[in-house]
């Protein structure tokens, strides 16, 4: 399995940094609460000085959105999103505990963090635009497809496994109780994303090591052409 962007992503976002982890060995019946309470405090402190929207990392992402054509404040990215909703409501719900300590680190590092299950993953997953052809699965079961040109995350087999990049993760890949190894990819596009990411990804490599004591390969990707393959 590999994981990259199309050459024209890179084309339109030289400034993009991703970090990518694959995890085997991961299991439901953990707790995370720990590394949780420690990155949500750091998200807490950095929303003490404002909103979200004022982060640096979630303006990047804005700008990118609108180059794209979408309204920022309509779609937003996961982790502008996930910022918004601790500010307001003070805490997240519990999915899974790598889901839950992917969104903790998103929270810290004002980053989109997402998690797929690989085994419903067809080869790989690729970010780029669409042909319109794609499907992708909402969470409410409904079946969509991404307009042509939208930038998703898509596979061999024509999956959408996210629409808008970073703004909706399909139910498809959602990791669950029964996943075993899943690919977890953070994109950043502000100024110090080349510092930021590798540290996001060694927060988080270091967490599952610590949790689950599980087995994993991780990257990073700063440019055209690149990718990273992993033993799935």
């Amino acid at each position: 399995m590999h994981f990259g962007h199309a050459d024209e992503i890179w084309a339109r976002f030289p400034e993009l940094v991703a970090g990518v982890v694959f995890v085997h060995g991961i299991a439901a019946d953990v707790s995370v609460e720990s590394h949780i309470v420690e990155l949500t405090a750091v998200a807490e402190a950095r929303l003490q000085g404002g909103t979200e929207s004022q982060l640096p990392e979630v303006q990047a992402w804005r700008r990118a959105f609108s180059t794209m054509g979408l309204e920022p404040t309509r779609h937003r990215s996961a982790s502008e999103a996930l910022l918004r909703r601790l500010r307001k409501e003070r805490v997240l719900p519990r999915i899974h505990p790598l889901v839950d300590l992917c969104n903790a680190t998103s929270l810290a590092f004002a980053v989109p963090v997402a998690a797929f299950d690989v085994a419903q993953v067809a080869e790989y997953v690729e970010v780029r635009h669409a042909h319109g052809f794609e499907r992708y699965l909402a969470f409410s079961g409904a079946e969509e497809h991404p307009e042509p040109g939208e930038v998703i995350f898509a596979d061999a087999a024509g999956r959408a496994h996210a629409r808008r990049w970073t703004s909706r993760q399909s139910a498809h890949s959602a990791v669950r109780e029964e996943t075993k190894a899943a690919l977890i990819v953070a994109e950043a596009l502000h100024d110090t994303a080349a510092d930021d990411v590798p540290r996001l990804i060694a927060t988080l490599v270091g967490a599952v090591s610590d949790v689950w004591a599980a087995a994993s390969e991780s990257g990073t990707l700063s440019g055209p052409s690149s990718r990273l393959s992993f033993h799935a």
